[in-house]
């Protein structure tokens, strides 16, 4: 009936009309209209629509799963007439191109429009930093209507590093312009996104606020591959089960219905049948719902306790940071996802120049003969004058690149998503040859020693090439397999012969840099992503998964260790890593919280809250002060 009252509902509304003063209508369609803010869409014909989350396309079954609810819903469930279909995220199992491609391919046989939104798993592990979805698909959030109600998608990343979901900068100005443009005020909202809204988002209250300030009927989400109902703070959620067949014969999805007073879930096996609702949601209607327990708002305690740290100064780019800021001089240079990168005075933060790149830029950059390389998403690696911003050279490559370089005696070392990994000269850009044959993106900063330079890649292996020719030296691969288990996002380090990883197999190793053999290997501790070496090279650092660092002694050919410390910073997954300089070692965790340890004992120095956001790996400076980008968008001097 697009949004009309029926007969029954008109009737009502001349009753009243007949009976009452001008005045007493006026005071009465107010009371209406807070009391009952679905009345002007509550008539609308019920209608509805097929719920896909969690298909895992390239993934063992999902192409396969995804194929068989297409084919049921253009067959079968059309007569259910099901008017559109809502895709929350995890699209794939890597967020790669040809994944993305493939999952296109089946949903764009569908017989009605489809909506959709990526998750984590396209977006962490994208070796496009998530841009090759929106070019795909044609974005990565969407906003229509359909008889009345507003459905409202986005995502929450994590972007490239490992974390917590995080609502990025530029996404929470879209859904405040697309709340503020709302036709009318108390208009009902679906709001569908892949994580949960609770702490599992870094900063879940900056949606959440905003979605309680309006008349959000439902928040719908996947990552859980399970049908739950949830509450967050009065707003009703649901989660959704995956379209895989995980154990069973059949995968399946979820029939949503909208009707006037509720909305309606129901479990569909692929092909067979379709279940008896398993949770309806009644509409709020002057009732009190079921109210789930506030969720604490972050806590920043934890600054008082050391009062002579402070903010010196503190940028805010607008759009999210994933990439550590490089120096040069006295310019803090770093990028961020509008493809703006920002030279900041390193006194006061304020800007020097900007430079723009065609897309976003998760590179860290690196600086070397007044030169700062850095790669785009748009597939370029740029090379700027450092003073002035101004363009040196660009080589442009076939596939976006999220890798970042290193610079030695000249020669700019850099992988890349197209499968190859390249030496660029300095001064010209001049390829001074390219290795091809990488089977996954690279995203990590190579390291470059022994005449070597080594790299880890998204193909499980970790690389060693000759930096002179680009020909192969060796390469190791770890016993758990899987390319999600890849030594590929730490940035490996060397001392005393041998190069030392840890990945998300959460094992470390060390491996011995003339051969590529395997010198030890622990699994003992749950370490991950992030790892570093003190200056002096006799200690190698690691975080644990589990509130610890700990410090191993680069010596032996077995590991021994020679510190542990519990941080008290709680579980932790990102992929930062730790940095000494002048004997502390530096660490940000997936929380925004700023860590100072002596290197030799183990000692908590102090302890620093920046924010709520993932703190990409810490830049320490040459007084003691360090800087720190974050997921917020944020370049921020933090000293005593």
């Amino acid at each position: 009936m697009n949004g009309c009252p029926d007969m029954e509902g008109r009737g009502l509304l001349l009753l009243l009309f007949s009976t009452m003063s001008i005045r007493a209508i006026m005071r009465r369609s107010i009371l209406l209209l807070v009391a009952f803010p679905f009345l002007l869409f509550a008539q609308s014909a019920p209608f509805r629509f097929a719920w896909l989350t969690d298909t895992h396309v390239g993934g063992t079954t999902g192409a396969e799963d995804l194929r068989a609810v297409v084919d049921d819903l253009n067959g079968e469930i059309r007569n259910a007439e099901i008017r559109f279909v809502i895709v929350s995220g995890d699209v794939t199992e890597y967020g790669s191109l040809e994944q993305l491609r493939l999952a296109k391919q089946i949903l764009d046989s569908l017989p009605v429009p489809y909506y959709i939104i990526p998750g984590n798993h396209d977006t962490k592990w994208s070796e496009s930093g998530a841009t090759d979805f929106p070019r795909i698909f044609g974005a990565d959030r969407f906003v229509f209507e359909h008889e009345g109600i507003r459905f409202i998608g986005m995502h929450q990343g994590p972007l490239m590093k490992m974390g917590d979901g995080h609502w990025a900068p530029q996404d929470v100005r879209w859904i405040d312009s697309v709340l503020t443009q709302l036709p009318n005020p108390r208009q009902p909202i679906i709001f569908v996104t892949h994580y949960p809204l609770d702490e599992g988002i870094a900063n879940w209250y900056e949606v959440l606020d905003r979605l309680k300030r309006v008349n959000t009927l439902i928040t719908m989400f996947g990552h859980g591959h399970s049908n739950r109902k949830m509450n967050f703070e009065g707003v009703p959620g649901v989660m959704a089960r995956s379209t895989l067949r995980a154990r069973a014969e059949r995968g399946g999805f979820t029939i949503v219905t909208v009707r006037s007073d509720s909305i309606l879930f129901s479990e569909r096996t692929t092909g067979v049948r379709t279940k008896a609702p398993w949770q309806a949601i009644a509409h709020t209607t002057g009732s009190t719902p079921d109210v789930a327990e506030p969720i604490a708002r972050p806590d920043f305690s934890v600054n008082t306790q050391f009062p002579d740290i402070v903010r010196r100064w503190e940028l805010s780019a607008g759009y999210t940071i994933a990439s550590t800021p490089a120096v040069w001089k006295n310019l803090a240079i770093v990028g961020d996802a509008s493809g703006t990168v920002h030279a900041l005075n390193l006194e006061g933060g304020k800007t020097v120049w900007t430079f723009r790149a065609k897309d976003a830029v998760y590179s860290t950059p690196c600086v070397d003969d007044d030169i700062v390389v850095f790669a785009s998403a748009d597939g370029g690696i740029y090379a700027l004058d450092a003073e002035r911003g101004t363009l040196r050279w660009r080589v442009q490559t076939e596939r976006a690149i999220v890798a970042s370089p290193v610079i030695d005696d000249g020669t700019v070392f850099i992988g890349s998503s197209d499968g190859f990994f390249r030496a660029i000269d300095l001064e010209t850009g001049n390829l001074r040859w390219q290795h091809h044959g990488i089977r996954g993106f690279v995203e990590t900063r190579p390291l470059v020693t022994d005449g070597k330079v080594i790299f880890g890649a998204w193909d499980q292996h970790l690389h060693a090439l000759n930096t002179q020719s680009g020909s192969r030296c060796w390469a190791w691969k770890g016993d758990k397999p899987g390319t999600l288990l890849s030594p590929a996002a730490c940035w490996p380090v060397a001392a005393n012969g041998k190069v030392f990883v840890v990945a998300p197999d959460r094992q470390m190793t060390a491996i011995d840099i003339a051969s590529g053999r395997q010198v030890w290997r622990i699994s003992n501790h749950l370490v991950r992503e992030s790892i570093g070496l003190s200056e002096d090279g006799e200690r190698v650092y690691v975080r644990t998964m589990q509130d610890s660092v700990i410090a191993f002694t680069t010596a032996p050919d077995h590991p021994e260790m020679l510190w542990a410390l519990h941080a008290g910073f709680g579980y932790d997954i990102n992929s930062g890593m730790l940095v000494e300089r002048d004997g502390i070692v530096y660490y940000g965790t997936k929380n925004g919280l700023l860590l100072a340890i002596d290197g030799r004992t183990g000692s908590i120095q102090w302890k620093h809250r920046v924010g709520v956001g993932l703190l990409n790996t810490v830049v320490p400076l040459e007084d003691g002060d360090v800087l720190v980008s974050d997921f917020d968008g944020r370049v921020v001097r933090v000293g005593h």
